[in-house]
């Protein structure tokens, strides 16, 4: 890559990607997987704020029975309807299913070739977690050959298309290469998308005389202007109810 394609190549890699929101509370989405939940019967990411409040009907009344809090269709007993979502192209569904096969769960034989296959096609649909599972698969050689090349290239695709996990992925790589400034870069967009182990690393920069008292302060900083964007009533009533609810 010469210098010009590689200056315009890192313009791209460090632009702090867009927030998603909520679709009910309109609130942004927790980093945390345990701060949300994808739902098949709609194909929406919910929080748990919004899974754990009441669900009511056309009167007003609340209602008993287990219900999607979007669609209000009922829980689902088996995983037939994710199936029905990846049909309908559904980039989620379709990279649960690769979780199920390179798990073995539901009844899917383990497979990391097939799991692989669906994570591309999510990530061609524009779920960008699918790459950081790439990424992951060839940085350990899970059913693949072991290729650092490769994962670094996954994990930038993931970080730019908005997943912080791939992107503090990335700060550790450039710390292993001794890439201190480039670290840097990536641990202040992942600070900002949520990882709270991404400031750890900020302060250990700072310590280790690698970055500066105002990085550290401004990670501070980024990480509590992330925190006002989450937290919210609803969504610490439901984390104190369900311990699998904590979404920081």
């Amino acid at each position: 890559m010469d210098e010009h394609a590689a200056g315009l190549h890192d313009i791209k890699l460090f632009k702090q990607p867009p927030r998603e929101d909520c679709p009910l509370c309109f609130l942004r989405i927790p980093t945390f997987v345990s701060g949300y939940l994808y739902y098949a019967c709609c194909g929406k990411v919910i929080c748990t704020g919004c899974t754990y409040a009441p669900v009511y009907d056309n009167q007003g009344n609340i209602v008993a029975e287990k219900k999607c809090p979007f669609c209000r269709t009922s829980y689902p007993t088996s995983i037939k309807r994710t199936i029905k979502r990846v049909e309908a192209e559904d980039p989620f569904a379709i990279f649960n299913i690769g979780v199920c096969y390179r798990d073995g769960l539901y009844g899917y034989q383990q497979d990391y070739t097939k799991a692989l296959e669906l994570w591309h096609r999510a990530a061609a649909l524009g779920y960008a977690g699918a790459y950081c599972n790439i990424g992951y698969t060839y940085l350990h050689g899970r059913g693949v050959d072991v290729d650092k090349e490769k994962a670094n290239h996954y994990y930038e695709l993931s970080a730019m298309g908005g997943d912080d996990t791939a992107r503090y992925n990335l700060g550790n790589n450039e710390i292993c290469a001794g890439n201190y400034d480039r670290a840097l870069k990536h641990y202040m967009i992942a600070v900002r998308g949520g990882i709270s182990q991404s400031l750890e690393r900020v302060k250990e920069l700072y310590t280790n005389g690698h970055a500066t008292k105002e990085d550290y302060t401004k990670a501070l900083r980024s990480y509590q202007i992330y925190l006002g964007e989450i937290k919210s009533e609803q969504r610490d009533k439901a984390a104190a109810a369900e311990e699998e609810y904590q979404y920081y």
